[in-house]
């Protein structure tokens, strides 16, 4: 496999990934990447099939699993119980309990309050120019993830503070301070539902916090610190990706003079600028992946960005179309790992959008927007508009 050396946190790449990705991917299934010291997959065949390989998975090997310091240990205790880090058989326990709760059923219970709130989000924009992403793209997730978990909307500001500073641990370049606000976060983020957490066993609700803790299979119930992971796994995941999108997915629409949002231009805006570039799995047995051999220990980074532009599986993958037709996006993840709130954050996206451009229909841009400088993340860091 080819060598390319592009550092992650070089502002050129940051803002335009998709260049690299090309060269890159014109080299075969598979490059080594100087900066990470990793090999990647970067066709839209390898990411697909990397993702459904069941002889690799998130958990590291036990013989390669990493001295954590202790410092670090209080975030770390956190990722230890989630089900986005594990493997069969507590992944499968634990993504079975939670399906139990995250029902199809309990996400379109929420439609009509996704309408009711993106309005009235709207009423509430200036008349002057505005960030799109602290007016709308951040409030709408956040609320709605709260809505669905039970938890207070009063406290929409920690959580999305305590999420921001956990999730810029997977972050290229993270720094000591990185790692410091983390570390709060977790402290804080985990006193806060374990407080939460035995008032609804005093007093459940009708909210996923309650039913997960109902939740059984073969007898057996979350943890108290499976619980807590897990609500803070799915307030973090609930609402991060879905406000990347919102903003690249309005910045794309404006910057063509897109007005009309219909279910396949969403799945557009999810394939053309999704707000995941890399997501890694380690090889737990010998695997052959087109012409590309792996051995046990091996980690691979998947490209989501780059599988969703490869030519082989998409015609003109550069060019934004609206009423595209194709394979599935790689931006959900795959196999057993595949996004357990995609149906959510289909369903937010579709309606966000619609009545934003319903809404504000001679919606324009005031300055031009700049992604942020977090890689492996791909979002806006403002989005300036004016209604």
């Amino acid at each position: 496999m080819q060598r390319f050396s592009q550092s992650p946190t070089d502002p050129a790449f940051v803002q335009n990934p998709y260049p690299f990705y090309d060269r890159a991917r014109a080299a075969g299934d598979f490059f080594w990447w100087e900066d990470y010291d990793m090999p990647c997959a970067v066709s839209y065949a390898a990411v697909r099939d990397v993702l459904r390989s069941r002889k690799m998975g998130r958990e590291s090997p036990p013989e390669l699993a990493p001295d954590i310091p202790a410092r670090l240990q209080p975030f770390y205790d956190i990722e230890a119980h989630s089900m986005l880090e594990l493997e069969a058989p507590r992944h499968t326990r634990l993504r079975s309990l939670v399906l139990r709760a995250f029902t199809s059923r309990a996400i379109a219970a929420l439609d009509s309050g996704i309408h009711e709130l993106c309005h009235q989000l709207i009423d509430n924009f200036p008349s002057e120019p505005f960030d799109l992403l602290t007016y709308y793209a951040q409030p709408v997730p956040v609320v709605v993830i709260s809505r669905l978990l039970g938890v207070p909307e009063d406290r929409a500001d920690d959580l999305l503070r305590w999420s921001n500073a956990m999730v810029a641990m997977y972050q290229a370049g993270r720094t000591p301070q990185t790692e410091a606000a983390a570390v709060q976060a977790s402290l804080d983020f985990s006193a806060f539902m374990r407080g939460y957490i035995a008032q609804r066993r005093k007093t459940p609700g009708d909210d996923l916090i309650s039913t997960l803790i109902a939740a059984e299979e073969d007898g057996e119930k979350l943890s108290e610190e499976e619980l807590i992971t897990t609500c803070i796994l799915l307030l973090n995941a609930g609402h991060e990706a879905t406000v990347h999108t919102l903003g690249n997915g309005v910045k794309t629409l404006l910057e063509r003079d897109i007005r009309e949002v219909s279910e396949t231009c969403v799945e557009e805006i999810i394939r053309f600028d999704p707000p995941l570039h890399m997501f890694t799995r380690w090889v737990y047995e010998d695997v052959t992946i087109g012409e590309q051999s792996f051995k046990r220990g091996d980690q691979i980074a998947c490209l989501l960005g780059a599988g969703n532009r490869d030519p082989i599986a998409y015609d003109a993958p550069n060019t934004f179309d609206p009423t595209r037709k194709g394979p599935q996006n790689t931006s959900f993840g795959g196999g057993i790992h595949f996004c357990v709130g995609a149906p959510l954050a289909r369903l937010e996206l579709n309606i966000a959008l619609k009545v934003l451009f319903e809404r504000c229909p001679s919606l324009q841009l005031t300055e031009a927007p700049q992604y942020g400088d977090v890689f492996h993340f791909h979002g806006l860091e403002k989005l300036m508009v004016k209604s």
